[in-house]
């Protein structure tokens, strides 16, 4: 398993220098500056790499090549579209950089209701408060059948909540919400939220497959013919939201996914924070399951409570066994070296961290932390050698 680390370019308040000092081999990035949609030509992917060579590391991962809503909508010029993703792929291709993550999530990506939930130990974590997302959703953006989505429990909570909230309150929670996109350039306020969730009225997840698996038909043939290793990442929560459907939430995802294209081109990207939200499933199983085309990983933790709410966790206290799911990680790696493939190593890196001691004067972007994602990089890297040993 190869250490990485995430790093925002000249976006990051982390420098590559300080990176040396956590022991990462690998660097995950991406061209964030760039529109979605956009073709991501070779210069720039030339530049980004040689600025990350030149302080001793190696581009392992893009995260993300991003998806234009237009392809999760199956709308628009999509001709275009897939042209432009497939120009990017095979610019990638030709600087030598063959893992790439993207996901299928509508209109937001990762999504929390607190950026500093204080910790009892101290410091600071990522949050997603069922009440507070109930009450963005029914009081604040005032979402037909929003109700059905939560319990009367919750939904008194929220209702509570919004209430005794002042404006500023409700701005710091719109903006939590608008904050899990780093580098993306679409920010609604709630009327412009509004307006986009229109364009996916009335769709079904069956509406979203069928979207998904052009884009796999479109894109996976290319993919592999470049040798590429693409990994979808599960949705993150994983839970329908905001009334829009989602696709990569569960092991049954995953393995549809999986069987819709059956090359490796097409694999997926194992974040145990994520899929660990849900409580129907059990992380271990699921990258056991499909360990094969397991391409990336993200090793993270959070504890869940009763009405959906969740929290994120040092890396090795929360619902998943992460001793176990490295154990995985580590046999799938001992096949692939037995069936003599090339790429056999699966780069990871400490996903989300807390905010500790110092990290809140870097401001950097939300669960991005140096000293809390250096810590959990610690924790994993010793769970790593010990099941070596």
């Amino acid at each position: 398993m190869k250490e990485t680390w995430r790093w925002y370019g000249s976006l990051d308040t982390i420098t590559l220098e300080e990176i040396r000092h956590t022991g990462a081999h690998g660097i995950v990035t991406a061209l964030h500056e760039i529109p979605y949609g956009e073709v991501w030509e070779r210069d720039a992917i030339s530049e980004r790499r040689n600025i990350i060579r030149a302080s001793g590391f190696d581009w392992d991962v893009v995260e993300s090549l991003p998806l234009h809503e237009d392809i999760k909508r199956g709308t628009g010029n999509l001709t275009s579209l897939f042209s432009n993703y497939r120009q990017s792929l095979a610019n990638l291709a030709a600087e030598g950089i063959r893992t790439i993550c993207y996901n299928f999530m509508p209109l937001l990506d990762w999504t929390r209701t607190d950026l500093k939930s204080p910790v009892t130990s101290g410091g600071t974590c990522l949050r997603f408060s069922a009440k507070r997302m109930a009450a963005f959703e029914i009081f604040m953006l005032d979402r037909k059948g929003a109700e059905e989505d939560y319990s009367s429990e919750v939904i008194e909570k929220a209702r509570v909540w919004y209430q005794a909230s002042s404006k500023d309150d409700q701005t710091e929670l719109l903006n939590s919400i608008m904050s899990g996109m780093p580098g993306a350039f679409d920010r609604y306020d709630i009327e412009g939220l509004r307006c986009e969730l229109k364009t996916y009225l009335d769709a079904k997840p069956a509406d979203l497959r069928v979207n998904y698996e052009r884009f796999l038909n479109e894109i996976m043939p290319v993919a592999e013919e470049l040798n590429l290793r693409m990994c979808v990442h599960p949705d993150d929560p994983p839970r329908n939201l905001l009334g829009l459907p989602r696709i990569v939430s569960t092991g049954d995802d995953i393995d549809w996914i999986m069987t819709a294209y059956q090359k490796r081109a097409n694999g997926w990207t194992i974040c145990s924070g994520s899929l660990g939200a849900n409580p129907k499933n059990n992380v271990v199983e699921i990258a056991r399951k499909n360990a094969d085309r397991i391409h990336f990983a993200h090793l993270r933790n959070v504890r869940k409570e009763p009405d959906g709410s969740f929290e994120e966790t040092a890396h090795l206290e929360g619902d998943t066994d992460m001793r176990a799911l490295c154990q995985v990680l580590l046999e799938e790696e001992k096949t692939r070296q037995l069936n003599e493939q090339t790429d056999w190593e699966i780069p990871f890196r400490p996903d989300h961290g807390h905010e500790l001691l110092s990290d809140s004067e870097k401001k950097t972007f939300p669960g991005y932390p140096l000293i809390g994602r250096l810590r959990g990089l610690a924790e994993i890297r010793g769970v790593i050698y010990g099941l070596k040993s």
